[in-house]
């Protein structure tokens, strides 16, 4: 999952920017509302952490103006004001989640990662592919109850193509996921992680296909003729 996440306090955004990483991950970041307001245009975040008390634009004016532009990705809200029709008047302009600080990060945690599973069209906590289970809250893939022991990068891979299981995953798609404006994910890491993968699951009853021109499917393994 790649966050935009749009803080002015600096200890705070590295708090927060640093357990998000922990998690798999992508992170963007940004203090100015100004900036924010195109940055939420592109197209290239799942969700967005976003204060509303930020230097040139308010973050509520920020909200409202990706939503009038047509931005559909979660926005959880940020902010010290606790009063309710602070709450409402965020939710009203487009919020999907609201948080007053001070927070717990364990919570920040649990709500982007409901956003998350929201805005990719499923409820389950858990994916299932063959005799692999992902347990998306926890990072954690097991195989036949094992652990199956993957880089924060190689996991969030490995969840993108499965929560698209039996469907093909464009490349393009991959990039955009994994990369943040600090640390680029070219097409040729895609192959490099992608070949990992491939060797990590072959004996594991799960391939990824190669779709020539397109990108990549990730399915349950055949099982051998009789």
């Amino acid at each position: 999952m790649r966050v935009l996440l749009v803080e002015d306090d600096h200890a705070l955004t590295v708090g927060v920017r640093h357990a998000l990483q922990a998690e798999g991950w992508r992170v963007d970041v940004l203090s100015c509302g100004e900036q924010a307001s195109h940055a939420g245009l592109t197209g290239e975040h799942d969700v967005a952490v976003l204060d509303l008390g930020l230097p040139r634009r308010d973050g509520m004016d920020v909200l409202r103006h990706w939503r009038q532009r047509g931005a559909t990705f979660p926005v959880l809200l940020l902010t010290a004001r606790d009063q309710l029709a602070d709450r409402v008047a965020g939710l009203d302009a487009g919020a999907d989640d609201y948080l007053v600080k001070p927070f717990d990060l364990p919570e920040l945690l649990a709500r982007l990662r409901a956003l998350g599973r929201r805005a990719a069209g499923r409820a389950e906590n858990t994916l299932m592919l063959g005799e692999l289970t992902l347990h998306v809250a926890d990072r954690e893939l097991r195989h036949r109850g094992e652990r199956v022991a993957l880089s924060p990068r190689e996991l969030a891979l490995t969840e993108l193509l499965m929560g698209k299981a039996g469907r093909v995953v464009p490349k393009d798609q991959i990039v955009a996921r994994l990369s943040s404006w600090e640390s680029d994910f070219s097409e040729n890491s895609v192959e490099v992680y992608i070949h990992r993968l491939r060797k990590r699951f072959g004996e594991l009853g799960v391939v990824i296909r190669t779709v020539r021109g397109f990108g990549y499917v990730m399915e349950a393994a055949e099982p051998p003729s009789a």
